[in-house]
This record gives structure tokens, sequence and C-alpha cells, in this order.
């Protein structure tokens, strides 16, 4: 055998080795990932940075080495993530409404009546939206009939999955991952997600209207002293926080399509709880103090103000994805390492 072959066949074996290190790396555990492509009509300026194509194809700026908000950033501008955020409210303002039918076939479960309903809505959410909410929780409560299984709550629950699974796609994106899973699973799964985010949403209702009263019927029959009183309203106050965390870190966890553990999505699910409950009390602080929409946009002020807080919901979301994504990144990166120096080290 010539050296000249002796060397095509070691090149080939290099070759193979490094192809089959590269497939490895994009194949993890069955998940197959999206490679990023770089940007070729611009280059960088610096030296240490490099330009890497965005889902609306402009340039998005990737700092090598960079610490942990310069990735957050260049996840925020690859993924268009402002659009994506637009997309779901679009999809959660055509979900709402089934979601509310839903919920209101749900009321008569926990005998709630009509009047603390609006009563809540009137307590927590903007002027605008919720005379809109009203009028449109008064007209399913006095018109609806059928049972809780009927065809046509199906095909409202159905409808409703649509935001989530929008919200899954989004998920997806920022894990760089493909969706391979079949339609039925998906959409199962959306539907799914939505059953649990309107318990929880009922859950929410019933221990804020209600939590004094189970409070009194509990201590009541046990018998027990104020002080235990005194901790439950505390307990009852922080229920739906720890309830709206719960839903996302079981949404953070099972919605991409990716395997992940629950301790590699808490602190994505942090941020989105405080960000977003923070952000849903300021947002109406503002609506309601310091801007009347009513007289800009007249009789349709509720939806535009309604379509404004779920793009501000949305992009939340997706950002507590994006940071346990780049978590998730730099955790593989890691393992990825420890078993080059490893094969290295055998070798």
């Amino acid at each position: 055998m010539s050296k000249q072959s002796n060397s095509d066949y070691l090149n080939q074996a290099k070759q193979e080795e490094k192809e089959q290190i590269v497939d490895k790396n994009k194949h993890s555990e069955g998940e197959t990932f999206v490679e990023e492509v770089e940007f070729k009509s611009k280059l960088s300026k610096k030296p240490d940075e490099r330009l890497y194509v965005s889902k609306i194809n402009k340039p998005a700026k990737y700092k090598e080495d960079g610490n942990f908000l310069q990735n957050l950033m260049f996840q925020f501008s690859k993924d268009n993530t402002s659009g994506m955020g637009a997309q779901l409210a679009y999809y959660f303002l055509l979900a709402i409404f089934p979601l509310l039918i839903f919920l209101l076939t749900l009321v008569p479960l926990f005998q709630i009546d009509q009047e603390m309903i609006t009563q809540f809505i009137r307590d927590y959410a903007p002027a605008d939206i919720s005379s809109m909410l009203e009028g449109i929780i008064s007209d399913v409560m006095e018109n609806s009939n059928g049972g809780l299984l009927s065809v046509g709550l199906i095909v409202t629950l159905w409808s409703a999955s649509n935001g989530m699974t929008a919200l899954m796609n989004a998920f997806n994106v920022a894990y760089d991952v493909e969706d391979n899973r079949n339609f039925l699973i998906a959409k199962s799964l959306s539907i799914v997600f939505t059953i649990i985010l309107a318990i929880s949403v009922l859950l929410t209702f019933v221990l804020i209207v209600f939590g004094e009263q189970i409070g009194n019927l509990m201590f009541g029959i046990i018998g027990l002293d104020e002080q235990f009183q005194t901790i439950w309203n505390l307990v009852r106050s922080l229920l739906p926080v720890l309830l709206v965390f719960i839903v996302f870190v079981v949404i953070y966890t099972t919605a991409p399509n990716i395997k992940l553990q629950i301790k590699a999505v808490i602190p994505g699910a942090i941020f989105t709880t405080i960000a977003f409950l923070v952000a849903s009390w300021g947002f109406s602080f503002y609506i309601s103090n310091f801007n009347n929409y009513s007289a800009t946009y007249g009789s349709i002020a509720g939806v535009i103000v309604l379509i404004l807080w779920l793009y501000i919901t949305g992009v939340i979301i997706i950002l507590g994805a994006q940071i346990n994504a780049i978590l998730h990144k730099r955790s593989m990166k890691k393992k990825r390492q420890k078993e080059n120096a490893n094969n290295e080290s055998t070798v």
C-alpha cells in the first residue's frame, strides 16, 4: 500500500470520526438540533463576535465567551422573540374566549355565583378589559346548556388549545430542537396543558374568593387558635403564586421536544412567575391610572388592552424558556467537553 493511499485512508478515518462527533452533538437522546447559520452578507466588526441568521433573516450578534445576559440578548434577537410574542398574543386572543367558555362550564361544579366572578374580574383586571369580559361571561352563563362532555365543549377545548400549541412551538425554537412529534400527540399535549391551566385558574379563583371561608371551616372543626388562622391567611396568599409557579414548571418541562429534568427548568419558571405577576400588576396599575385607551380607541379599547397584555405575557413566557435553554446548552457543552477530554485521555 503506497504512502499516498495510507494518507488518504487516515484522512478519511479522521473525517468519519469528526462526522461522528458532530452527529453525536446534533443528536442527543433522540433529539435533533437545528444548527445555527452564519450571516454571510455582513461581517462583524469585532474579532470576538460572530453574526448568525435570525428567524427573520436579520443578523444576530453572538459574543464568544459572553456572559449570561449577552447570550440571552443573542437568543432574544436570533429567535425573533418580539415577533413570536406577537404571534402568541394572536393565538392567545383566539384561545381565551373558548377557554372562558370551558371554565364557565366548570363553574357550576364549584357552585360559584356569577356575581362573584364579575366582582373578581373588577378587582383584578383593568376597567377596559373587565367590562368586556363581564359581557362575555353574562352571555355564556345565560345561554349555555348541555353537559360537561358535550361535543360543543370538546370542540371549544380543541380551539382553546391552539394557544398552547403556539407556545410549544416557541419553546422548540428556544431550544433549537426539531419537533418530530406526531400531530395527535402534540395536540393531545396542548389540550392537557390547556386543562391544567384551566384548573389552576379555577383553584386560584377559589383560594382568593373562598379562602377565608375555607379557613374558618377548617379551623372551626379542628378547634385551632387564632395563630393558626394567621398562618392560613399567609399560606392562602402564597398558594396562588405557588400554583402559577408549578404550572410553569410543568409546561417548561414537558412542552419542548426535548428531555428535561425538573431542576433544569426551575430558573426560568421562577423568572416567569415573578415577571408575570409584576408585569400584570404594573400593567393594570398603568392602564387604570395613567392612560385612557377608551378615549383613543373607543369601543374596541378593551380588545387593544387585552392584546397588549397578552403580548407582554407571551414575551415573558418565551424569555423564561430561553433562560432555561441557555442554561441547558451550557450544561450540554460542559458535558461534551468532559466526554471529549476523557476520550482523548483513553486514546
